[in-house]
This record gives structure tokens, sequence and C-alpha cells, in this order.
């Protein structure tokens, strides 16, 4: 009888190819945003912030090439629910500002880089949201380009495009983005994980040798 491997297969559209479990890397800020859900998937927590986020991923990619990247993590928003679930196919550095010298806000000079990155796989079944990524955690968010805020993903969306990497970028809305921004986070990042389960539907599936 021939051995079986079991691998989590994952659908993002109908439409789309199927990826399996050994060749996605998910990525989390923080084990409380994976929490026991993904411990059968391969998985890189990064830490906090942009440099962080970056050099975690550029090693695991030097590591071993994923197939398939995707970052889920909590967010803020006052423009989307609490609890909700926003795929993010487009970002801004929300901390770039060198208006000083005459380039727009959130323009990083001499880059070649617009100022919306463009990148990523799209959900059919979810609001479509623009990332502000920066090294802040953001308690008074004003109507702008953006209308979710995050700490990592411009860093990891830039990665996966420069790569050449397919990148799927799903957040949990923790917070508004507000005063309360800071209670409501503590209270929401530990559900975030059971959303993105629930969301991505991973199913087993098994592969004969």
């Amino acid at each position: 009888m021939q051995p079986q491997y079991y691998y989590t297969v994952m659908t993002i559209n109908p439409e789309t190819q199927d990826f399996l479990s050994p060749d996605i890397l998910f990525t989390f800020a923080l084990d409380a945003e994976a929490a026991d859900v993904f411990n059968h998937c391969n998985t890189l927590i990064t830490g906090i912030g942009k440099v962080n986020a970056a050099y975690e991923l550029t090693k695991a990619i030097g590591e071993k090439r994923p197939a398939l990247i995707v970052n889920l993590g909590s967010a803020g928003s006052n423009v989307f629910s609490k609890g909700e679930v926003v795929c993010c196919t487009r970002f801004v550095q929300r901390d770039m500002d060198v208006r000083g010298l005459g380039y727009a806000r959130y323009e990083t000079p001499l880059s070649g880089m617009p100022i919306v990155l463009e990148y990523g796989l799209k959900m059919d079944k979810l609001a479509a949201g623009i990332c502000g990524t920066g090294d802040s955690f953001e308690m008074g968010h004003e109507p702008t380009i953006y209308d979710v805020v995050d700490m990592e993903a411009y860093a990891l969306a830039m990665i996966a495009m420069k790569e050449n990497i397919p990148f799927l970028c799903l957040k949990y809305i923790s917070d508004g983005a507000d005063d309360q921004a800071a209670e409501d986070w503590n209270v929401q990042v530990h559900r975030a994980a059971k959303a993105f389960e629930h969301m991505l539907q991973l199913k087993r599936q098994d592969i004969p040798v």
C-alpha cells in the first residue's frame, strides 16, 4: 500500500491555484495572532515593526523559498468594523514623510516606488483595504489614503513583490485606531487566529508519495 503524506490545502478563490501547506509561509507579528491554530503550518513570527518584518522574511526566503507568503495579523481601522477580516492588496508607508525636501507625503525619495504599493492576491468574499504601515501604534487616525493601520505589511508586501512571490494579506480589525485602540487591541487580538482559521477554511488532503 502506498504511504500517504497529510497536507493542508488552501484555496484562495475558486479560479486560483491551490497551495499546499509546506509551500505556504504564514507570517505573523506576534505569537498571540497565530495562537495554536497554525501549529501544523509553516509559520514565521517576525516581531513588531517594519525592520523586524523585513529582516525575518528576507532570512526565511533565503533558507527556503515559499510558493506563497500569507501575512495574517491584527490591525486598526475607523472604516471597517471590529472583528471584520479585510484583504489588503494596496499598501502605504504611512510614516514616510520627506515633504521638507519637496517630496509628497508617504513618498520614498529616489526609490522609484509608487506612494501606494499595489501587490497581492484578492479574496472575493472579503472587503478590500488599503493598509498604512508604520512604526507607531496609531490612536488618532484621520481620513487619509489608507483605511487599515498596521506595523508590518508594507515591508512584507514589498519584499514579496521584489522576490516575485505571490502574497496574500488578511487583517483582523482589532480596534478603531482611536483613543480606545490599546484597550480594544488587548481584547481582540486573541480572537484573530480563530477568525483566520474560519476564513481560510484550511482542508486536510491525503497525498500519495
